[in-house]
């Protein structure tokens, strides 16, 4: 029989060890590389390493004319290609003076909330996705398919439009766009319920995301963290309300704001801004005036010498645009303030003291796009 040798147990804290989440991890929806620091599974801090997808879109715009800018606008934040497009228009349109037809305004406002919905549709997808919930990623993609193919149909492109211009619209909406819209906005009312089913109620997806990544209202405007996640923290900051533009004026619905401050408080005021964006597409689609979708712009656009700022509501938050003019067809200078590098900020300070498990669904609730930050 052998010895028993019982040897004397010391203390041994945990030591504190660092890894690498991205620039390749699937949540972080993009090429985002997060040093976190972990002391066993809980999160000490984080450091967020930006700049994998840089492509210096903002000195290219110095080199483009006005309508040139719009097609790089697309690919900032490609999910909110419509209204980043919009941004600049609704600048040099301010810049010149000029007076869009209220058709433009329409059909303006009407794509913009349709891009609201299938970037909301995606971020559901990946979200459910992310936290093991596979289904989430079928439903919200395919009903997703449904904004793509009207998008198709009248701007000849599924992702990347650049359908607005200075002065109003490429080209006039297709006959079959107002009948189309209809049958979505049909359709998504019945299936918008199954995504509450399948997540919204689900018992391990609140016990997930309830109290977990807790962001102060305080906080949030601190960090200016804009969008659907600063109105999960009970910070009303939406532009269309604050400052409206195009047809918010002239439509009723609500800002969406919750005051739990935490995960599943970003979650549902995602959720219920589709409803409210269905809201503001049924007032508008039946009432689109008949006229030109474009007003008369020069050939050649030239802004005044001087400083122009316009901001829009994105489905991420506040995209602000700064442009400084020497009067030439070219900007001296253009600066976008885009909120997933505002929102990318408060990262680390509602993750200490979570899981790393947990990281994962804060980030979702986050709704990154990481060329909005990177640019």
């Amino acid at each position: 029989m052998k010895e028993i040798i019982n040897l004397p147990v010391s203390n041994i804290e945990e030591e504190e060890y660092h890894i690498n989440m991205g620039p390749q991890h699937p949540s972080t929806h993009g090429v985002l590389r997060l040093l976190v620091s972990l002391q066993g599974e809980i999160v000490k801090s984080l450091k967020p390493h930006c700049g994998y997808i840089h492509r210096g879109i903002e000195k290219m715009c110095e080199k483009d004319t006005y309508p040139q800018v719009i097609h790089l606008t697309d690919r900032i934040d490609y999910l909110s290609a419509h209204i980043n497009n919009h941004a600049v228009c609704l600048l040099v349109e301010k810049a010149l003076e000029v007076e869009v037809p209220e058709r433009v305004k329409y059909i303006r406002t009407i794509m913009d909330e349709l891009a609201r919905i299938q970037s909301h549709q995606l971020w559901w997808s990946s979200f459910g996705m992310d936290l093991g919930g596979l289904t989430c990623f079928f439903y919200g993609l395919r009903d997703r398919e449904m904004i793509l193919d009207i998008w198709e149909e009248t701007t000849g492109s599924r992702f990347l439009q650049s359908y607005n211009c200075p002065g109003g619209v490429m080209q006039d909406i297709h006959p079959n766009f107002q009948k189309k819209v209809h049958a979505f906005l049909k359709t998504f009312k019945k299936k918008i319920k199954d995504y509450d089913r399948i997540l919204s109620g689900n018992v391990i997806f609140e016990n997930r995301s309830q109290g977990v990544g807790v962001l102060s209202k305080e906080d949030a405007i601190s960090y200016g963290v804009t969008g659907p996640s600063g109105r999960g923290s009970g910070w009303s900051c939406d532009v269309r309300k604050t400052e409206p533009y195009s047809m918010y004026g002239q439509v009723q619905f609500n800002e969406v704001l919750r005051y739990e401050c935490d995960t599943y408080s970003r979650y549902m005021v995602r959720m219920q801004e589709m409803h409210e964006s269905m809201n503001i597409i049924e007032q508008l689609i039946d009432n689109i005036p008949e006229g030109d979708h474009s007003a008369k712009m020069k050939a050649v656009i030239k802004l005044p010498a001087g400083e122009y700022f316009q901001r829009v509501e994105s489905a991420r938050g506040e995209l602000g645009l700064y442009v400084v003019s020497d009067g030439n067809k070219t900007p001296y200078r253009m600066k976008f303030r885009t909120p997933s590098f505002s929102n990318l900020s408060v990262l680390d300070h509602i993750s200490r003291g979570m899981k790393i498990a947990d990281l994962v669904a804060i980030g979702a609730s986050l709704d990154l796009v990481i060329p909005d930050i990177d640019r």
